[in-house]
C-alpha cells in the first residue's frame, strides 16, 4: 500500500496562464475588499483591548497569507515576505498580551511595531495584486 501521489503545486503568478492569473487576481481583490470592508470594521467593534483586536487581525492575516501562498495567488517571493511580516506582527502582539497578563505593562512599543508591520504587509498584498494585474495586461498585449 503506497501513499497517494501528491497533486502538483498550484501555479503562481510567475507561471500562470492568463485565465489562471485573471481568476487569482479577482479572488485576491475580493478577499482584500472583504477584509477591508467587513472584517476590519467587525473586529474594531469587538469589546476587547486594542492589542487583542490587532492581534486577532494579525493572526487572521497570517492565515490568509498562508492560503494565498498555498493557492498560488501571487508572486511567491512577495507572498513569503508578506507571510513573514504578518507572522512577526502576530508574534509581537501575542508576546505583548502575555507580558500584560504577567503584569509587565510598559511594552506598548510592541503594539506600535506590530501595527507598522501589518501596514507593511498590507502594502505587500497590494503590490502583489498590482503586479498580477500588470502581468495580466502584459500577457494580453503579447497574446
Amino acid at each position: 500500500m503506497g501513499a497517494a501521489p501528491l497533486p502538483p503545486p498550484p501555479h503562481t503568478a510567475e507561471d500562470a496562464t492568463p485565465s489562471e492569473l485573471r481568476r487569482a487576481s479577482f479572488r485576491l481583490l475580493l478577499m482584500l475588499l472583504a477584509l477591508a470592508l467587513l472584517v476590519v470594521p467587525l473586529i474594531r467593534e469587538l469589546p476587547l483591548g486594542t492589542s487583542t483586536r490587532i492581534g486577532m487581525l494579525a493572526w487572521l492575516l497570517v492565515m490568509l497569507a498562508l492560503y494565498w501562498l498555498f493557492h498560488g495567488m501571487g508572486y511567491r517571493p512577495l507572498l513569503l515576505l508578506q507571510l513573514g511580516i504578518f507572522s512577526v506582527a502576530a508574534t509581537l502582539l501575542s508576546a505583548k498580551i502575555l507580558l500584560v497578563i504577567v503584569d509587565v505593562n510598559q511594552v506598548n512599543f510592541l503594539r506600535v511595531v506590530a501595527r507598522w508591520l501589518i501596514m507593511l504587509g498590507g502594502i505587500c498584498a497590494g503590490a502583489n495584486l498590482i503586479g498580477m494585474l500588470i502581468g495580466l495586461t502584459r500577457r494580453r498585449g503579447l497574446g
